[in-house]
Parts: C-alpha cells; sequence; structure tokens
C-alpha cells in the first residue's frame, strides 16, 4: 500500500474518528477545570481560614502527583473502593458501590478537570490578589455587601487578568488529553498507536498525530486571543 493511499483510506479516517473522541473529552474538562479554578482560587483568597486550609490541601494533592497517576487511580484503583465495600456490607450496598466504578470517558474527564482545576486556580487567585483592594472598597462604600462586591466586582475584574494563564492551561489540556489512551479511549493517540501496530507505519502515523494536535493547539490559541481582546479594558495595558 502507498503512502498516499495508507493516508487516504486508512491513517486519515481513523484520527478522524479520533479527533471527535479528543474533542470530547477537552471541552467539558476545559470547562470543569476553569470552574473549578475559579471556585476554588476564590475560596482561597476569601480569608476563612479552615476553607483556605481545605482549598490548599486539594491544590497541593493534584498538583504535586502526576497527571498519570491521578489517571489510573481513577479508572483502576477506584473500583477498589467498590470491591472493598461489598466485602464489608455484602452485595446489597452494589447499587451504591457502582459511582466507584467509571467508565474510560469518566475517569478521564474527571481526572482532567481536577488536576487542570488546581493549576487554574493559582492564575485565579493571583489575578484576584493583583486587583487593588481600593476597588472593593469602593464596591462597599456604594452598598455592595461584601459577598456581593467580591463576586460581582473582583472577580469579573480577576477573570480578565487570568484569562493568559488560564488559556494557557488550556493549552496543555489538549495536549495531555492523550493520555486517556492509557485508559482505553480511542483518542487522537490511541487511533494512531493501534493503526502503527497493525501496519508498522510508525512515523506516519505519529507525523500525522502531531499535525492534528498542533491544529487544535494553533486554533485554540486563535480563540483564546480573540476572547482576550473581547475582554480587555480600553486604557489599561495589564488587560490587553
Amino acid at each position: 500500500m502507498g503512502t498516499l493511499e495508507f493516508y487516504r483510506t486508512v491513517l486519515v479516517p481513523a484520527l478522524n474518528q479520533g479527533l471527535w473522541v479528543s474533542i470530547s473529552i477537552i471541552v467539558p474538562s476545559a470547562a470543569l477545570g476553569v470552574a473549578i479554578g475559579v471556585l476554588v482560587g476564590a475560596g482561597r483568597t476569601l480569608g476563612m481560614k479552615w476553607l483556605t486550609r481545605l482549598l490548599d490541601a486539594y491544590v497541593a494533592v493534584f498538583r504535586g502527583t502526576p497527571l498519570v497517576v491521578q489517571l489510573l487511580m481513577w479508572f483502576y484503583g477506584l473500583p477498589a473502593v467498590s470491591v472493598l465495600l461489598e466485602s464489608r456490607f455484602g452485595q446489597g450496598i452494589r447499587p451504591f458501590s457502582d459511582i466507584f466504578r467509571l467508565s474510560p470517558y469518566a475517569a478521564s474527564v474527571t481526572a482532567f478537570a481536577l488536576c487542570s482545576g488546581a493549576y487554574q486556580s493559582e492564575y485565579i487567585r493571583g489575578a484576584i490578589l493583583s486587583i487593588k483592594r481600593g476597588q472593593f472598597l469602593a464596591a462597599q462604600a456604594l452598598g455592595f455587601t461584601r459577598g456581593q462586591a467580591f463576586w460581582r466586582i473582583t472577580v469579573p475584574a480577576a477573570a480578565r487578568r487570568a484569562v493568559p494563564g488560564c488559556g494557557n492551561e488550556i493549552i496543555y489540556l489538549i495536549k495531555y488529553s492523550s493520555l486517556a489512551m492509557l485508559v482505553t479511549m480511542a483518542e487522537l493517540t490511541g487511533r494512531a498507536k493501534t493503526i502503527a501496530s497493525l501496519y508498522f507505519r510508525h512515523l506516519e502515523c505519529y507525523m500525522a498525530t502531531a499535525c492534528y494536535y498542533l491544529a487544535l493547539v494553533t486554533l485554540a490559541t486563535w480563540l483564546l486571543a480573540y476572547v482576550e481582546r473581547r475582554l480587555a479594558i480600553p486604557g489599561d495595558p495589564a488587560l490587553r
């Protein structure tokens, strides 16, 4: 089989299928990661010691352990909890214990979202701390409660400054979504590995896969740059 025919009839159709699987992982993981990052980053700056310590522990765990270990733990390790519960309480607890048996897709999204959220929270926290306290005090002087001033004034302003950092984390997420193949997901890298193993054409398969990821990252970069421009406040060089 010639190279062009191999690309046209075998590799490209397989990678196109894997592309949609990758996108189905990346999009919800990125959305959940940003949401988690905003909530955790805001929570770590509210000043409540018990909440700060709890969220600091979450960030320490998910930033301090390899993502691949987290992913394998969610998919292969978590079912051990189900087995333990059933051995302790009997099969009657089976419907409850089944929640610890995650599908490959659920394990992938969970691992990526929680890990990404931990990193996103650092960008959000730094952005919140960069907002001058005078804005917060001015909002309170206008009649806003402490919570309203924080969520309606400080967080939106900080979100603008956090866009570059959060966008960078989304770029990383696109690339490390390839780890999903370790839990049997047939995404881009998983498809490429299968085709390479069947046809022994590793160079063509992995070069084509790299091009797909490069295209995804380029598209995401353009979209994030557009979002950053739309959110920029005229006259504030820090937010351009």
